[in-house]
């Protein structure tokens, strides 16, 4: 994959290029698709349920975007595979026999609906792989440096443990699915900065099956029993759901105050997690830029707006069986209780109302969040 090596600290950035005047580029290539009005069937499916941000931010936000660009004409088949690999191959094949225009797909297996994207290019249907990198002939990608996002989580993980941090400090690592290409990824970029650093125990590194919070919540279980409640310095966690399970094992075990823990998602709980230090902190990923590029690559593909297209694809990356593949990569950031007011409450994820729950008022006072 094409690296990007800079870490982006301002959570508003916008990465769309229509504010430099190259998405109102007209004309096509000689290679242009065959030109769809605005009238078109955009298929979305999403992976599961366990992470909160598909039904409430990833699809809401394609959708408003792609009525935007079709005038309002626009229509949007959503299906949710709830983890399940097969009920998602089911769930793109209906959508091939029903003549979707193009397919906005976050696969479940990456490896196992590579058939199935095989499938819909083989029907004259677009497949645009969305934040999770599918096999098979993909016509476009977008999501976010992946492996930026497990050397930002794993870079805080180690502020959290202090100036005096050494590699007698014990560290949990609760990975994402093996199914899961991002989740390779993230480990491989928190890896790169904790190895070296701090002790990852035999026996205290899990890649978790469907990033269940409930499996997790057993691994840790199970790493406590081995390591000690009291030797944990800290957990690197892949994301935000299984940060929440993995608090329920330490407080199962004993542990009153919690050792810095990571996520991803910035998810509504983790947020809450943060303030009052059940969780240090999380990877907000703007999913406006994310889902608006999609939409916006899925419109002009089948549209055939090449010039639209490309100047959203600037960046590639390989698959395991495609190379070349155009994408868009976004920036990530890092969220600690300093940078709640500043990210998901600035962009609007999350009003402050929402998050200052009566549970949560004295937090929410401590950090400036009024």
């Amino acid at each position: 994959m094409r690296r990007i090596a800079m870490f982006v600290a301002a959570s508003t950035m916008t990465l769309s290029l229509a504010g430099c005047g190259m998405l109102n580029a007209t004309g096509s290539s000689t290679t242009a698709t065959p030109t769809k009005g605005n009238d078109i069937t955009v298929g979305v499916l999403m992976p599961d349920k366990i992470n909160t941000r598909y039904t409430n931010f990833d699809y809401p936000i394609m959708k408003a975007k792609i009525a935007e660009l079709t005038n309002k004409q626009g229509q949007v088949d959503y299906q949710n595979a709830a983890s399940t690999a097969s009920t998602q191959a089911k769930q793109m094949q209906k959508m091939i026999d029903d003549k979707v225009d193009v397919i906005i797909l976050d696969s479940v297996d990456s490896h196992a609906i590579a058939g199935t994207v095989k499938k819909a290019k083989e029907a004259g249907i677009p497949v645009i792989a969305y934040d999770r990198l599918a096999e098979g002939p993909i016509a476009g990608y977008v999501s976010f440096d992946n492996e930026l996002v497990g050397e930002v989580q794993a870079r805080t993980l180690l502020e959290g443990l202090g100036s005096n941090v050494d590699t007698s400090d014990k560290v949990i690592m609760i990975n994402g699915s093996p199914t899961d290409p991002n989740a390779k990824q993230f480990k491989t970029g928190a890896l790169s900065e904790l190895t070296g650093k701090v002790t990852i125990p035999t026996g205290a590194m899990f890649d978790t099956k469907d990033w269940d919070p409930g499996i997790a919540q057993q691994e840790v279980t199970k790493a406590i029993g081995s390591i000690g409640k009291d030797n944990i310095a800290g957990v690197y966690s892949a994301n935000d759901a299984m940060a929440g399970g993995i608090v329920k094992a330490l407080k199962a075990a004993g542990v009153t105050t919690m050792p810095p823990i990571t996520g991803q998602d910035a998810d509504l709980d983790a947020i809450q997690r943060i303030l009052i230090g059940e969780q240090y902190m999380t990877v907000y990923k703007p999913y406006p830029d994310e889902a608006e590029a999609a939409a916006e690559m899925a419109v002009y593909k089948v549209q055939g707006k090449d010039i639209q297209f490309d100047a959203l694809t600037q960046d590639t990356v390989d698959s395991p069986t495609n190379k070349n593949i155009p994408s868009q990569l976004v920036q990530v950031n890092a969220v600690t209780k300093s940078k709640i007011k500043d990210t998901v409450v600035a962009d609007g994820i999350y009003k402050i109302s929402q998050i200052c729950t009566a549970t949560y008022k004295t937090a929410c006072a401590e950090a400036g969040l009024k």
